[in-house]
């Protein structure tokens, strides 16, 4: 029994050491640049409070996880090209850090250029990103041939291209962010899913005059970063639901999509459209945006500031969207609320407000 017990110990006590090696604690920039050429399979990077200069690269590291030491103060890199750029490094963390003031991208996180290999089970939680470009196709988060995404809990405020950009990323969550433009940035969009991004879901969050299109179902993309390869889609299968989006040009366009569902959203005051359906990508043997079911969502706008509900584009095909149960009113002309949609919408209200409760 002894001797089992003894043994047991010796085990634990591996296990101990092992955990230890694993941890590393980062002081200051020094400490910092120190411990990056030493990341391996499953090391915890924790990080001390303080300011850090941004242009940090991490490249085929599984299983890294990076964090503040202390969630209610979390460490701040500041400036440079980039804040951090990942390359290949499947099982990613990243928790509790702040970002601001990079030229181009705050996070880039990429699958190194090899699109058979994504980079898969990245998690990020409570990032703190702002003031990245602030002009030009810069963006807080760059997501390129990311596979099982969760990204929670997180603040892009002020950006130059995308709040968060996906290019050929396949089942992503997000859920519970912010994104907040400033108008000395040149915002385009918020979240934006593209280049063959499929089973994407934007769930419970906020957009407060997030760019040109607070969400961009699909997009533009050069041929050769699809991923997969020969995709004949932007994006497909996206699920937009229980967000409030307010201000911009419109709430969300649906822009080469292949299939997307916009429900339960609270929509308020666009400045131009509602929504828009457009196709930028005509390739041929691209399918046209298609299959959108727009349901059971509250729009308030302002008839003096929208004529037309739905901008419909060319080569798209309007025909195949559907609407039912939506809520629209019009809050300078409630006897307007009515819109004028490219097929008939099933069980909708007009001219009462929803957000009064009955």
């Amino acid at each position: 029994m002894k001797s089992l017990l003894g043994f047991c110990l010796i085990v634990w006590l591996a296990n101990v050491a092992v955990a230890q090696t694993d941890l590393v604690q980062v002081r200051d920039e020094a400490s910092l640049r120190a411990a990056l050429p030493t990341l391996t399979t499953g090391t915890i990077l924790r990080i001390a409070p303080g300011e850090y200069p941004g242009g940090h690269d991490v490249k085929d590291v599984a299983n890294l996880t990076i964090e503040a030491a202390d969630p209610d103060k979390p460490p701040h890199f500041k400036g440079g090209s980039y804040a951090w750029h990942f390359s290949g490094c499947s099982g990613l963390k990243l928790r509790h850090l702040r970002a601001s003031g990079q030229s181009h991208n705050g996070f880039n996180l990429d699958d190194g250029g090899r699109a058979d290999r994504p980079m898969q089970n990245v998690r990020l939680e409570h990032l703190d990103i702002s003031d990245i470009g602030p002009k030009g196709n810069f963006d807080g988060l760059k997501c390129s041939g990311l596979d099982d995404v969760t990204i929670r809990n997180c603040t892009i405020e002020g950006w130059g291209g995308q709040a968060i950009d996906f290019v050929g990323c396949h089942r992503v969550v997000v859920s519970e962010c912010r994104f907040t433009g400033k108008p000395s940035h040149s915002q385009a969009s918020g979240v934006q899913c593209k280049g063959g991004s499929e089973d994407v879901t934007i769930e419970n969050c906020r957009f407060v005059n997030a760019g040109q299109r607070p969400i961009n179902a699909g997009g533009s993309t050069g041929l050769a970063y699809f991923r997969p390869a020969g995709a004949k889609y932007e994006a497909r299968r996206i699920l937009i639901r229980k967000n409030e989006i307010s201000g911009s040009l419109c709430a969300c366009a649906f822009t080469g999509v292949e299939g997307a569902e916009f429900s339960d959203n609270t929509i308020l005051f666009p400045e131009k459209w509602i929504f828009r359906i457009l196709q930028e990508t005509t390739e041929p043997g691209f399918v046209p945006c298609r299959n959108v079911l727009i349901e059971n969502n509250a729009i308030v706008f302002r008839r003096s500031e929208v004529s037309v509900e739905v901008n419909i584009g060319a080569k798209t095909a309007p025909e195949t969207f559907r609407f039912a149960k939506n809520r629209w009113f019009a809050e300078d002309r409630p006897d307007r609320s009515r819109p004028q949609l490219p097929t008939n919408e099933t069980d909708g209200t007009y001219g009462r407000d929803p957000r009064v409760k009955k």
